[in-house]
């Protein structure tokens, strides 16, 4: 039988998440001195949609594949490597013309393509995650590529809008959070916590335990939507299920707390190597979601969307400190890439970095609430990603070196 190759997909990854960085650093550069080159809006557009289908989402499908193959017998490879190849294509499609043109007839076209993609790879896991419903990610799996589908509808109305020519803000607004919600908080959050738990060796009460949880995640994230959309004018019965939702999540992720660390106590080696890095993670997450607390007052939420810092900054906080910091650890203490010195000294820089890079946000965002200038913030975010674009350069020329006896205990 074909075994899906897991490490070099990853490896792939990896370098994806180098572009982006790339492209994130050349950004910074752009702002803080004086490049003609590259239209800055074309290259945002070519970094966010990269980030997201090139980086995240190919490591997502990569490692969905992993843990069926682990638990399915007789799982079609063969038909998961063609959808990774296509999804791959498509990212590298909307990288380059998203670049060069924006959006037009060629990034658009590569656009759809990934949505029917993403279409596809969940109509096969949907079908392959049958007779497994005694496994604690199987929930998790099937909602995060639900919201994935979903989501696609806010992209199919910004392209309308972008190829027709007929903007309106507003809806233009609407319709971008709707896409960003449902891949931040449904797509990429659900599948990690999946993976997550495809990990953890549950009894069948901590199933069902898991089960709870997993209804108070879902039900609770889809009028969370409506946070970002407290601009608008609410109907007042919406407005309390938006709180109520809120409110949701902070205890959900409360019980989720509580129930991990539980386990931890009774298997206290499972996680020993990454106690630091999950500390960190959970410290985040924690953030995130008192922050979206925090937004259900509507004088806060439109100031908070009115300063584009502090837009970057929670975008960034998700994107980079919770998800990407999560998808490398897995890969690590999992040994799913190469583990050696050089990789655990670029793993470290990586994730200093992306703190460093919320700090400085986070202060920028603060100092605009007042129109307070921060002086050398904009260089200071340049060296940064510098720093951060040099840490993935080590990791992934670390992937060429051998492996090495290295516990994962480093941390």
């Amino acid at each position: 039988m074909k075994l899906f190759n897991t490490s070099f997909w990853l490896k792939i990854s990896l370098f994806n998440l180098l572009i982006v960085a790339l492209y994130g650093t050349l950004m910074r550069y752009k702002i803080g001195f004086e490049f003609p080159y590259f239209d800055q809006k074309h290259l945002q557009h070519g970094h966010s949609h990269f980030a997201f289908i090139g980086w995240i989402a190919h490591t997502l499908f990569v490692l969905i594949v992993s843990v069926l193959q682990h638990d399915k017998p007789g799982l079609n490879i063969e038909r998961y490597r063609k959808l990774i190849i296509a999804n791959l294509f498509s990212a590298y499609g909307m990288l380059i013309s998203f670049t060069i043109q924006g959006y037009g007839i060629f990034s658009i076209s590569f656009s759809t393509l990934s949505v029917f993609i993403a279409y596809a790879f969940a109509y096969n896991i949907f079908k392959d995650l049958k007779g497994l419903s005694h496994k604690a990610y199987t929930s998790w799996f099937t909602a995060a590529l639900w919201f994935n589908v979903i989501s696609s509808l806010g992209t199919f109305a910004l392209a309308f809008m972008m190829a027709s020519h007929n903007f309106n803000q507003n809806i233009h607004l609407a319709s971008l959070y709707f896409y960003l919600h449902f891949q931040y908080n449904g797509f990429f959050s659900f599948a990690c916590i999946g993976l997550f738990f495809s990990k953890l060796n549950l009894s069948e009460m901590e199933i069902r335990k898991n089960k709870t949880l997993f209804w108070m995640f879902f039900l609770s994230c889809i009028p969370a939507y409506f946070l970002s959309t407290l601009w608008a004018k609410l109907p007042m019965w919406l407005y309390v299920l938006v709180v109520i939702s809120a409110f949701a999540q902070v205890w959900a992720w409360i019980l989720f707390i509580r129930s991990t660390l539980g386990k931890l106590r009774h298997d206290v080696s499972l996680f020993k190597s990454g106690r630091y890095l999950f500390i960190i993670i959970a410290l985040a997450l924690s953030a995130k979601y008192l922050l979206q607390l925090g937004s259900t007052i509507p004088s806060i939420s439109k100031l908070a969307f009115g300063f584009r810092p502090i837009v970057i900054a929670y975008l960034h906080l998700i994107l980079l400190a919770i998800i990407s910091v999560f998808l490398l650890s897995f890969m690590y203490y999992y040994k799913l890439i190469n583990i050696n010195r050089l990789g655990t000294a670029a793993l470290i820089s990586f994730v200093l970095g992306v703190y460093m890079n919320e700090i400085v946000l986070g202060i920028q965002g603060i100092a605009s609430f007042s129109y307070t200038v921060v002086p050398f913030v904009n260089e200071s975010l340049f060296v940064i990603a510098l720093a951060i674009f040099t840490s993935l350069v080590l990791l992934v020329w670390s992937q060429k070196q051998k492996k090495t006896a290295l516990a994962a205990d480093f941390f």
